[in-house]
């Protein structure tokens, strides 16, 4: 069986392009065990677990905490499941979210910011069950706002979108609708905040 794609609008000089399927005979498939990849998933987890109580034992527990599983699964993940360096991401994560006092953010501690519209998190999730967080660039000026308020409202909404991630999920989409951006829109200082933040 051969196949023609053509489009109309293609120069009839370039050459035919013809697709042919192999047979069936040459199909491969993989099956993954996932029970023993939950295992050894589970594995690295207790072992990270047991690593930042042993070596960070200061470090605060709980949600965020030093043994918050499904925080260190992420970064677990987010390290290709290297041990050694989800510990090291993993403890300056908490040590920055100590130091940041992310715990001590909420709604009323970014209102007057988050009244000028420049960022929001979305009322719905988009069509891949992810949080939306939008920012709107033309209603930033960093020469009349706060940097550390809008450093700090950046964080909430972080939160507040991951906070709303579907179980099984682990990502949000953020949105920057750049109509109506100008160079007093533009801020170096909040864009170096924001790729050390999130890295």
């Amino acid at each position: 069986m051969a196949m023609r794609l053509s489009h109309p609008l293609r120069p009839s000089s370039l050459p035919q392009f013809q697709f042919r399927p192999k047979s069936l005979s040459t199909c491969k498939f993989s099956i993954q065990n996932r029970i023993s990849n939950s295992d050894n998933s589970r594995k690295l987890v207790m072992e990270v677990k047991e690593k930042l109580e042993k070596d960070q034992h200061s470090l605060p527990v709980g949600r965020n905490g030093r043994d918050d599983e499904d925080m260190i699964l992420w970064f677990l993940k987010d390290r290709k499941f290297s041990v050694e360096d989800a510990v090291a991401k993993l403890t300056k994560a908490i040590k920055w979210r100590q130091e940041f006092g992310v715990s001590k953010l909420h709604e009323e501690s970014v209102r007057i910011v988050a009244g000028t519209g420049k960022a929001y998190v979305h009322d719905f999730l988009d069509v891949n069950d992810r949080p939306v967080l939008i920012v709107v660039a033309s209603k930033h000026f960093p020469a009349m706002q706060d940097p550390i308020e809008d450093e700090k409202l950046c964080v909430f909404l972080i939160e507040k979108a991951l906070s709303k991630l579907p179980a099984g999920k682990e990502q949000i989409l953020g949105i920057i609708d750049l109509r109506g951006f100008g160079t007093e829109n533009a801020d170096l200082k909040f864009l170096t905040f924001l790729v050390i933040s999130t890295n």
